[in-house]
């Protein structure tokens, strides 16, 4: 289609409805079944659009008057939200949330996977749906000479200063705020990425939700950090429950928050935080859940659907820092966990050895070589569970999953798409998805988990 041939033109008024969300939360409406995603709008809205910008199969536009609004609609509380690209549904009440995330699942999984028997459930949501984030990374800028540190608008690298973001905790705020006035005091420059001169990237804090506990890790472009033992005095003496102040440089002209090279300043090299009874060690750059009320709500799922009555053998594929293992373990024969990357494995084992957990064995290597030869060595698993990246699995793993041909597969996502298009290789290959359920881990954003029980037939 030419843009001669299109049913709208640029800067055009129009009166639509709004037929859905698409995956990063912009509404849809049809012109001559030509879509146009529209930011902040809702399913079931009458609107005035103004046509900002088309392209060969769709448009943008952008939201002038709702005529009709939703039953779903709200008032974000949020100062900021229309600036800051952190949250896209704060305009959507929690309920409608939490609806719209179980039909994104459902209509996915059907359009990708060609999947219709399967139960998906509604989505477990969080009775506080606000304060959620342990763990807040804020990137440092400067305008006019001073200071800001907050997240990115909508789509561009200006930096929105803020002095609170309400899906954050609370400690978290504040630590970004007592490290900015320290910054401001002792004149450290924001660094900027398109001169690649200055000295503060980011400040990354961790927060123990259990055990109260805080890390702060300063990002640097360089080793120097002017008035170094000052700033380390400061921040100890301003936020009672640091446990550790660490610093990471990352000298790199890359938007990748962490460099290779991280340095303890002051007090311990890790916090500690508990998900359920499982006590977990957090270094700067561990993977650790940062919601972990929801996370142990995904991982109790898991464990039902695992069905595990102490007898089984279970593989733990990309296990990460053994979140899922350890949870398994309590209830398994024995777990086998695999990652690719050397410091998690690492991570792992610290934290079984911390739980004082002896029923797992940990490998680095790829899930697809690493389990062929545990199934050479006569290892045969009753479940496997994966929770792979959101590019899902690689065609080899699940060829490696057909093979060991275990009784059943757990299936943790965080990308309802990948997910569809594995559970759909999976069934072309003598397995079939039972139940979906999804859990809402991250409240106000379009991002949704799952849990998917897929048993062999």
């Amino acid at each position: 289609m030419t843009k001669d041939q299109l049913p709208v033109e640029k800067n055009q008024l129009l009166q639509v409805t709004f037929e859905d969300l698409t995956h990063d939360g912009a509404a849809v409406a049809k012109i001559d079944n030509f879509p146009i995603f529209v930011q902040r709008g809702l399913p079931g809205e009458r609107a005035t659009i103004k046509v900002v910008k088309l392209k060969k199969n769709y448009g943008f536009g952008r939201l002038m008057e709702t005529i009709e609004e939703s039953q779903h609609r709200t008032e974000p509380p949020c100062p900021i939200f229309k600036e800051c690209g952190g949250c896209q549904l704060q305009h959507l009440s929690y309920e409608g949330q939490l609806k719209h995330k179980q039909k994104h699942v459902r209509d996915v999984l059907e359009r990708i996977g060609g999947i219709t028997n399967a139960v998906v459930h509604p989505t477990l949501g969080m009775n506080e749906p606000w304060r959620y984030r342990n763990k807040a990374q804020v990137p440092f800028g400067e305008e006019e000479g001073g200071l800001v540190a907050g997240f990115y608008a909508e789509r561009s690298h200006k930096i929105i200063d803020m002095e609170s973001c309400m899906i954050q905790h609370e400690a978290n705020d504040e630590v970004v705020q007592t490290v900015k006035t320290i910054a401001k005091k002792y004149g450290i420059r924001a660094y900027d990425d398109q001169k690649h001169k200055g000295t503060l990237r980011h400040v990354v804090v961790r927060y123990g939700k259990i055990t109260k506990e805080i890390m702060v890790v300063l990002v640097t472009k360089g080793k120097e950090l002017p008035n170094k033992k000052n700033i380390i005095e400061e921040i100890r003496s301003s936020i009672p429950n640091v446990k550790s102040i660490v610093q990471n440089i990352n000298p790199k002209r890359t938007n990748v928050v962490f460099g290779d090279k991280t340095e303890v300043l002051w007090g311990e090299e890790v916090i500690y935080d508990f998900i359920g009874d499982i006590k977990f060690a957090i270094s700067a750059r561990s993977f650790y859940q940062v919601n972990p009320e929801q996370t142990k709500v995904l991982y109790d799922k898991a464990l039902v659907y695992a069905k595990l009555t102490g007898k089984e053998t279970v593989i733990d594929a990309y296990c990460g820092i053994g979140t899922i293992s350890l949870f398994l373990a309590q209830k398994a024969r024995h777990v086998y966990g695999v990652e690719i990357v050397p410091e998690a494995i690492a991570d792992a084992k610290k934290n079984a050895r911390l739980n004082h957990i002896e029923n797992v064995n940990f490998a680095v290597g790829e899930a697809e070589k690493v389990m062929p030869w545990w199934y050479a060595q006569g290892i045969r698993p009753d479940v496997i569970v994966v929770d792979p990246p959101r590019k899902g699995c690689d065609e080899a793993f699940l060829e490696t999953i057909v093979n060991m041909k275990p009784d059943r597969v757990v299936y943790v996502s965080c990308n309802p798409a990948t997910l569809a298009r594995d559970l759909k290789y999976l069934a072309e290959h003598g397995f079939e998805a039972k139940e979906i359920q999804p859990v809402d881990m991250f409240p106000h954003t379009t991002h949704v988990e799952c849990v998917a029980l897929i048993e062999l037939k």
